[in-house]
């Protein structure tokens, strides 16, 4: 059974010119893309199986990320149904010189596991085997209920 954090991915994404709003930061849909697909990568580690995105709870943009800065998306499985996942994902804006991470956005994605013809296909339980993982399970139900 896969744990939280076999399920633990983090990614990041310079911004560039071409994913800036007029304010020269990064389009909001540019963050979502990412958060997607990084949140279905850590679904995917934890059902063995292709998943599609299912829901997204609201998106809360925090503060903006200027060109030039790098977007780091964390992502986890913290919860399980009988064929999804709920993934809690945060994007944070950092500095590529210096790794100064600030929280620019977070959500939550719920993410559903198909079988070859597309059908929901069920996933296995959802182990916790670290303080780590105690640690992030315990803040996404925390945040889910905010």
């Amino acid at each position: 059974m896969p744990s939280v954090m076999d399920t633990y991915i983090e990614n990041r994404e310079q911004v560039q010119p071409t994913h800036a709003n007029n304010y020269e930061t990064v389009h909001g849909g540019h963050v979502m893309k990412w958060m997607d697909e990084v949140g279905a990568l850590s679904a995917m580690r934890f059902a063995g199986e292709p998943c599609v995105t299912a829901h997204v709870d609201a998106v809360d943009f925090l503060s903006p990320v200027p060109v030039g800065n790098t977007v780091l998306v964390e992502s986890y499985v913290y919860d399980a149904g009988r064929t999804s996942a709920r993934v809690r994902l945060r994007a944070h804006k950092e500095n590529p010189r210096t790794g100064e991470t600030q929280l620019t956005t977070e959500s939550i994605f719920v993410f559903v596991a198909i079988d070859e013809v597309g059908q929901p296909t069920p996933v296995p339980d959802l182990t916790v085997d670290s303080e780590r993982g105690e640690r992030l399970r315990a803040e996404a139900l925390s945040a889910e209920s905010d």
